[in-house]
């Protein structure tokens, strides 16, 4: 069949099965294939590549395929599928490295000042293990504090996010004039400007409070950074393709 000689619908068809097994038909369940805090007892090595196929919402399955087609056809056009795919699990396996090491910093960060403070081990592991709140605790640590610590513990990653910003890094790379633009605002911006004013928000939302919604900036950056270093790499060796 035509739509499996072709990396990028491919993966756009298997991202769209893994939406309707895991949040229409529930055969799938979530906490199997999404990417959980290592620490938490439903952590399997095989997410850090199936939540890549897992979404939350349609808006976020749509958001992700519609990026994927639009900018993905095109490298894979000039690169292959097989390349594209290398390319693509190289930034999405990337992606799901740093923001693990980011929740992995954070988390150990609170967890330590917890301890220093006298809370002890066995409390803390029962406030992440039931997910309620004790009240208590808030007289060491601050709710919102609290919160992000919860969340790194109890709520998985899900979607193909990361990997698609390495596919934005080496579409703004092979083709850094087309024009793009956001939805919501529609300016048209070349790719070699669009793309980094894309990383800067995501860097200035990761190190900041100011992020709207649950969205895993670091997976975004992850994702650019190791979708550079192949670019780079690729350019240090020497490979080029047809355009």
């Amino acid at each position: 069949m035509k739509i499996f000689q072709s990396a990028v619908l491919t993966l756009i068809s298997l991202c769209v099965l893994m939406f309707i097994f895991v949040n229409q038909l529930h055969i799938v369940p979530e906490r199997v294939v999404a990417l959980y805090f290592p620490e938490n007892g439903n952590f399997r090595v095989w997410q850090f590549i199936t939540h890549l196929f897992v979404h939350a919402s349609f808006a976020h399955i749509l958001f992700n395929m519609v990026a994927l087609w639009m900018f993905g056809t095109a490298l894979e056009k000039i690169w292959g599928a097989k390349r594209f795919l290398i390319f693509y699990f190289i930034s999405g396996l990337g992606a799901a490295l740093i923001y693990t090491l980011v929740n992995y910093y954070q988390f150990n960060a609170t967890y330590n000042e917890l301890l220093k403070l006298g809370v002890n081990a066995q409390a803390i592991q029962h406030l992440l293990d039931s997910g309620v709140v004790n009240r208590q605790i808030l007289n060491y640590i601050s709710e919102a504090d609290l919160m992000e610590f919860m969340a790194i513990y109890l709520s998985p990653a899900v979607g193909a996010s990361g990997a698609i910003y390495g596919v934005l890094i080496a579409f703004a790379i092979t083709y850094p004039n087309v024009k793009l633009m956001l939805i919501f605002l529609p300016i048209p911006v070349s790719a070699k400007y669009f793309v980094p004013i894309l990383i800067s928000a995501d860097l200035f939302f990761g190190l900041t409070k100011y992020s709207v919604g649950n969205i895993a900036h670091f997976a975004h950056l992850g994702g650019a950074l190791f979708g550079l270093l192949v670019m780079l790499w690729w350019r240090y060796r020497r490979v080029y393709f047809q355009n």
